[in-house]
């Protein structure tokens, strides 16, 4: 395995803990906007094994997800589509408190459990394997 998909994979690992932190204190919005960083880093690191190249500087989640040749389960695909989607919302609110109430608890919560299930996929998949 490549130094920097190590690399990619120990980020993963911390962005998705730092999430479950915001969850904790009520940090909503970066619940979401570390969900998906965590999954950008993922497919990061498998777009490095795939290509053995540095991936390109991108947050765009489906592009990742062709450019590393995976054949992700339908759940996870229709998750990282609609992941993928609240991504700039999130990290860009036009309006905060619309926002914050577009994004509560329970949602964070759900895109949380859905993020960790998919990762531990994309973890397992051949393509990380030493």
């Amino acid at each position: 395995m490549r130094k920097d998909t190590k690399n990619w994979i120990a980020l993963t690992d911390y962005d998705i803990d730092t999430a479950r932190h915001m969850l904790a204190t009520g940090r909503y919005l970066y619940v979401i906007f570390l969900c998906h960083l965590s999954l950008e880093k993922i497919l990061k690191a498998h777009v490095a094994e795939v290509t053995q190249t540095l991936p390109i500087k991108t947050h765009d989640l489906i592009y990742l997800v062709k450019k590393s040749e995976l054949d992700i389960p339908e759940a996870y695909l229709d998750f990282i589509g609609k992941i993928n989607t609240a991504s700039i919302p999130t990290r860009y609110p036009d309006d905060l408190q619309r926002s914050l109430k577009e994004y509560p608890e329970p949602v964070a919560r759900d895109y949380l459990e859905q993020t960790e299930k998919t990762l531990q996929w994309l973890k397992q998949h051949p393509n990380l394997n030493e």
